[in-house]
């Protein structure tokens, strides 16, 4: 494994990353500072970040408009490479006047730009926020799956992708777990799958990030506990996701944070993207994450 780097790393929120080819790629809300827009980040040793797009603004994106809403944001993409293309999925917020969407866009390589497949893939509605879209590949299966929702409601969701995965063949019902408030992610180790996500308000003390482990993709889930929590100056870390090294049994969290901040909140300002270790027990629980570095 890499030396890491002195948290934190990067300003933005919700980064999805993966590996390829032996490069970080870095996926979050905001990368510099306008609300409608993606970056892609891009590392070797998880030191240097190159910046990347904008990789899909939606102002390119023609459905976002039509529900006339006076404004939109981007919010927590995800990306999924397969079968030598990647998939760009994404959250149009907010809730109200109008339903978050979930859309997702295509291309190429992994710095976009990506090209919207025309129509949202995921609509939210009274008691359900389409946001935070995660599609996660089983490697048992074969198969493709979307986990969304959050915030309204704290619903999670969970759908299988057709053939062509900017469409969705059906829903899976599934158990919302404890806890449970938006930003779910899945990773498979050991034959165990874990479903993890935050808690809480993303803006205090209480945003966390708990997990439930499950036999299968869809559950059924057994809450196991918490992975990230406020400590007394790094505060509200969540909106995460898992990375393996390839070649070895290390694990990576990436999440963000706010930095220097004191009391339960509500924080202003920017938050930060931070990464730190992943160690599990002997039965497979993960260890409570000791975030690092900051003041």
């Amino acid at each position: 494994m890499p030396e890491l780097p002195v948290n934190p790393i990067l300003p933005g929120a919700d980064p999805h990353v993966l590996i390829h080819q032996g490069t970080f790629w870095l996926y979050p809300t905001r990368g510099d500072g306008r609300p409608d827009r993606f970056f892609a980040f891009s590392s070797t040793n998880l030191h240097h970040w190159e910046r990347h797009g904008p990789v899909l603004s939606l102002e390119e994106v023609p459905w976002v408009r039509e529900d006339g809403a006076p404004q939109h944001y981007a919010w927590a993409p995800s990306t999924l490479f397969h079968r030598h293309r990647w998939y760009f999925y994404y959250s149009v917020g907010p809730q109200n006047p109008t339903p978050s969407r979930i859309g997702v866009a295509v291309g190429d390589r992994p710095q976009g730009p990506f090209r919207d497949s025309g129509r949202p893939l995921l609509v939210g509605g009274p008691d359900f926020e389409a946001i935070d879209p995660m599609v996660f590949a089983d490697p048992v299966s074969g198969k493709l799956y979307l986990y969304a929702g959050g915030s309204a409601g704290s619903k999670l969701r969970v759908f299988e992708l057709a053939e062509d995965p900017t469409r969705i063949a059906r829903e899976v019902p599934v158990e919302t777990p404890p806890h449970f408030t938006e930003g779910a992610f899945m990773h498979l180790r050991q034959g165990l799958y874990y479903l993890s996500y935050s808690h809480g308000n993303y803006r205090d003390a209480s945003y966390s990030v708990h997990y439930a482990t499950a036999p299968g993709p869809v559950g059924p889930w057994t809450y196991r506990g918490v992975i990230l929590a406020s400590d007394a100056t790094r505060k509200g870390p969540g909106h995460h996701s898992f990375v393996q090294m390839p070649g070895t049994g290390s694990w990576l969290i990436f999440y963000h944070r706010w930095e220097g901040q004191s009391g339960n909140g509500p924080y202003r300002g920017r938050r930060w993207i931070c990464v730190d270790k992943v160690e599990y027990d002997s039965d497979g629980a993960i260890r409570p994450v000791r975030m690092t570095g900051g003041s």
